[in-house]
């Protein structure tokens, strides 16, 4: 019931400013590439009729991420007369927009865009859901399947993906009143013996006054451990690398020690709409990252390409 709770609906008909997204990011099991799911909502109260798909009230995005090839991404949009919204803070919760949806342990999509047809329909589960973010009204970061499994079918214009398990992620659950001004956001599933999986999420934005927000959580050993001290030591973000390398320490004191990256062209670079319904900001994202994870001097955890990192604002 935790975990079902972090996917619960804050969004109501009348909120004229605020955006709420439910995503998925699946890297496939056989190692060819990654797929990112998104089900938006914002600014209810104050919906548009018509205009670009980024900036409708209820969206469907679909973006996959081939192993060392370019992102390709499907974005629709849809007037709030498509959407059907469970009521705040109830449970299940679900989020169904024209012939796509969302609900706890399973999605839904069918897209039609430009000429591509994208559809799929998975099913997930996890061990493990925690909150990186909460600052009530304002907005909050979850992670309710943070060592998520993935199994059915995704089919992109007759090439069929599909597999019991199908890949392996996260599913998460963002709100907020506007979008930080910047934003780092990474997430590493690290296979283990015996089918368990150690994850590693870490986010940081800018907070008023000069401030900065750090949280990173590491699922280890079956364990929760909500890493304290989180330093940045290095930040890269050009069209050919995002690389992100940080450390921590845990609440008994080791160290921990991560860093990740997205190389070109596996990068996706998009334009997000702010709340305000005018304006947008940049976001990169690469959903097939290599990840290292040091604990301690003898512990080492690797991934190649089943992280993801993102970069977002100015």
């Amino acid at each position: 019931m935790r975990q079902q709770t972090l996917n619960s609906v804050y969004s109501t008909p009348t909120m004229k400013r605020r955006y709420e997204v439910w995503f998925l990011r699946c890297g496939l099991a056989d190692g060819s590439g990654a797929w990112w799911f998104r089900y938006l909502v914002m600014n209810l109260g104050r919906a548009r009729k018509g205009g670009e798909a980024a900036a409708m009230p209820a969206q469907v995005w679909a973006t996959w991420f081939p192993r060392d090839g370019e992102p390709r991404s499907f974005i629709r949009g849809w007037p709030v007369e498509k959407l059907e919204l469970s009521p705040r803070g109830k449970l299940p919760f679900h989020c169904r927009i024209a012939e796509s949806g969302i609900e706890e342990g399973v999605c839904w999509g069918n897209l039609r865009v430009d000429g591509h047809a994208v559809s799929w329909h998975l099913q997930f589960n996890s061990a493990f859901g925690t909150t990186l973010s909460d600052k009530g009204w304002i907005g909050f970061s979850r992670s309710p399947h943070s060592d998520a499994v993935f199994s059915g079918e995704i089919e992109m214009d007759r090439r069929k993906f599909a597999g019991t398990p199908l890949g392996f992620g996260v599913q998460g659950h963002n709100c907020g009143y506007r979008h930080r001004a910047y934003w780092r956001w990474m997430h590493a599933y690290f296979p283990q013996h015996g089918g368990a999986a150690s994850t590693l999420e870490t986010l940081v934005y800018d907070l008023p006054f000069g401030m900065v927000f750090r949280h990173a959580v590491l699922w280890h050993q079956g364990k929760a451990n909500h890493l304290r001290r989180v330093k940045e030591n290095e930040i890269v973000r050009d069209a050919q690398r995002l690389e992100w390398t940080f450390a921590a320490e845990t609440t008994d004191g080791t160290r921990v020690e991560a860093q990740v990256e997205g190389l070109a062209p596996g990068i996706h670079r998009l334009a997000y709409t702010r709340t305000d319904g005018e304006t947008t900001f940049p976001v990169a994202n690469a959903s097939s990252a290599l990840a290292t994870l040091r604990i301690g001097e003898n512990e080492l955890l690797e991934t190649d390409g089943g992280a993801v990192l993102e970069m977002g604002g100015e």
